[in-house]
């Protein structure tokens, strides 16, 4: 589903954020990526989206070399995988609904089916009674519930999570992650990079730790392994 090979990747300013990453993830495994902070857990999040390109290597996601894809496919590519940030990324003046059905919108499906769906994901989500409001009359909890439904009304086969829980406290934090691991028991591949030691080490999961921009630890029901 995933693969990382030989991938190099250094910023203008110098920084090598991934320093020659050789990562496999299998279709259908709930992946986090751990480690200090600035030790390039995001820039590997970012080139399996193809928000960054590597300097070297290849980065293959469902059978896609975004090494080499032209500009213009990448919002045809991204059409197979949902991404949940930190921060939300909600349009303010859109309500739950109008964010939610925006991703289908784009496509250009129909509006019988817009409907249906986007009222399915809002209620995997616990928020089918709150369609008509503003992200700005939700709580934060609320506010990335609905990032994960627009994530996930495309049926996506990966979603892709940067520190989802990082605004949240920790009740909320949990009932994110039960929406995150029912998402990957439909069999949709789920890759999280956290700072988030308790749910780590709580949810086991297969744990990739990133240092330096390389990888140093890579366990199946692995833990955090950091104090920071």
């Amino acid at each position: 589903m995933i693969e990382l090979k030989d991938v190099y990747k250094k910023y203008p300013n110098g920084v090598m954020a991934a320093n020659g990453l050789n990562i496999k993830i299998k279709q259908g495994e709930f992946v986090y990526i751990v480690g200090p902070s600035g030790a390039g857990k995001s820039t590997v999040i970012k080139l399996i989206y193809r928000e960054e390109k590597p300097t070297a290597g290849t980065v293959l996601v469902n059978g896609v070399n975004l090494s080499k894809i032209r500009d213009k496919r990448v919002p045809y590519f991204r059409r197979q995988i949902g991404v949940v940030f930190q921060d939300f990324k909600l349009l303010p003046t859109l309500t739950v609904y109008e964010n939610v059905a925006f991703a289908l919108e784009v496509i250009e499906q129909d509006p019988p089916y817009i409907r249906k769906r986007v009222m399915e994901v809002l209620d995997q989500v616990g928020l089918k009674n709150k369609a008509r409001m503003l992200p700005s009359e939700l709580s934060g909890g609320e506010q990335q519930r609905v990032s994960i439904a627009r994530s996930i009304v495309n049926m996506p086969k990966v979603v892709i999570a940067d520190e989802p829980t990082g605004n949240l406290d920790p009740e909320t934090s949990w009932e994110i992650m039960k929406i995150l691991e029912d998402i990957n028991l439909t069999g949709t591949t789920v890759v999280m990079a956290t700072h988030n030691r308790e749910i780590v080490n709580t949810n086991k999961h297969r744990v990739i730790a990133i240092e330096s921009g390389k990888v140093v630890r890579d366990e199946q029901l692995g833990g955090y392994g950091y104090e920071d």
